[in-house]
């Protein structure tokens, strides 16, 4: 029988976190896992970007939430976003976590449920600059319940689902850091690399800066024409799906050149020294530079090249201007070494059964994605019962 409660009935407590003084050097850096809001982004954590001491947990609002709690983002650009820590951690004051009393819930099934709340919960959030939500907001945000042994069916063949996306990306993980680690023992280690001629990026590849076609003509957007922007860019290595397309009409009215698969795409503008490689034929924003290679052989050399030169990118971006801005021209002049053709070649045929794999995972990750939020909706719902 299905119930509804308020989501402060099935929780021990709720409770946000807090921030560390910043000027505070001993605060940071510590042993304990520390979660900003922008990382609460549907699904696990397994670590944070950032960690504090012991003496900034004494010294702050911050406090240890137990691992399978349910964190909810409460304002900024993932307001009304979900996660479950699978590890003890603290959290930023933007972070409403929810401590599960599991013998009145499972936590992952409210997470699901969350998930699925996603828009209504977005919907309740207010402010003009940003998005806010209020911890009695989702305090007291209803939540229907089946008992509990349905809950446990429902979150088992999510669960499944998101295991095996979660299998995929850190095989991805392993994938590229065995490529780096390739990379390294071909181009960066190697005593020969100082009798390599010098060249340019352009010399690797024809350089394209993207274009943003008006948003006032609602005709320049459709499904036909993948159209990337930087936010895509930090969700994976291999960009095989992007949050906006293109009609042909709106790629056409930009009057800039495609990029082909395998093209590497540099954000060089504000957020300067994110890299990715297409995965297919697209265009990009005017954030974006784009190598498409000039030799086929050269397309994961590229890749890895501009990962390596990341920092100096950023760099050269900074320099002098108050928004981070790399221009077509200076990023097409960027010295680089161009090695021997056939180590490069040598190189490409190393690495990419790698790339391959990671592209297959990605795709088996899209249907996965597919069918469990088919499932989701009608789960929670109860179209389906178990």
């Amino acid at each position: 029988m299905m119930r509804t409660v308020p989501l402060s009935d099935i929780c021990t407590k709720i409770t946000s976190g807090g921030t560390p003084l910043t000027k505070r050097d001993d605060y940071y850096g510590g042993g304990i896992p520390w979660l900003r809001t922008q990382e609460v982004n549907f699904g696990n954590i397994y670590s944070t970007e950032k960690t504090i001491t012991e003496l900034g947990l004494k010294n702050s609002s911050a406090k240890i939430i137990p691992k399978d709690s349910v964190i909810v983002a409460m304002y900024g650009a993932t307001a009304g976003k979900s996660a479950i820590n699978k590890i003890p951690l603290a959290t930023n004051q933007a972070c409403c976590n929810l401590i599960i009393d599991n013998n009145k819930a499972d936590y992952r099934f409210v997470y699901y449920y969350l998930v699925n709340s996603y828009e209504k919960l977005l919907s309740a959030a207010v402010g003009a600059a940003q998005q806010n939500l209020g911890s009695k907001q989702i305090s007291a945000m209803a939540i229907n319940l089946p008992s509990l042994s349905q809950q446990k069916k429902i979150a088992d063949i999510l669960s499944s689902l998101d295991e095996k996306i979660e299998l995929n990306r850190r095989m991805n993980e392993t994938l590229e850091q065995l490529g780096q680690a390739l990379f390294r023992y071909y181009f960066v280690d190697n005593p020969e690399a100082k009798n390599w001629k010098r060249g340019v990026i352009s010399d690797l590849g024809e350089v394209v800066t993207g274009k943003t076609p008006s948003k006032k003509n609602q005709k320049f957007f459709g499904d036909e024409v993948a159209f990337l922007k930087v936010p895509d860019m930090h969700k994976t290595s291999i960009v095989i799906k992007t949050s906006d397309n293109l009609s042909l009409m709106g790629a056409e009215s930009q009057k800039s050149k495609y990029i082909s698969r395998w093209s590497t795409c540099v954000s060089c503008i504000a957020t300067v020294g994110v890299v990715s490689l297409a995965g297919k034929n697209m265009q990009t924003n005017q954030q974006i530079n784009s190598i498409i290679p000039r030799e086929s052989y050269f397309k994961f050399f590229n890749y890895f090249l501009m990962r390596h030169k990341s920092d100096y990118i950023k760099t050269l971006a900074s320099s002098g201007s108050a928004t981070p801005n790399l221009n077509m021209g200076h990023f097409s002049n960027i010295t680089v070494v161009i090695p021997d053709r056939e180590l490069l070649k040598e190189f490409d045929a190393r690495v990419n059964h790698l790339f391959l794999q990671m592209e297959n995972n990605l795709q088996e990750n899209e249907t996965l994605m597919n069918i469990r939020d088919s499932l989701l909706l009608k789960l929670i719902s109860g179209e389906i019962i178990l």
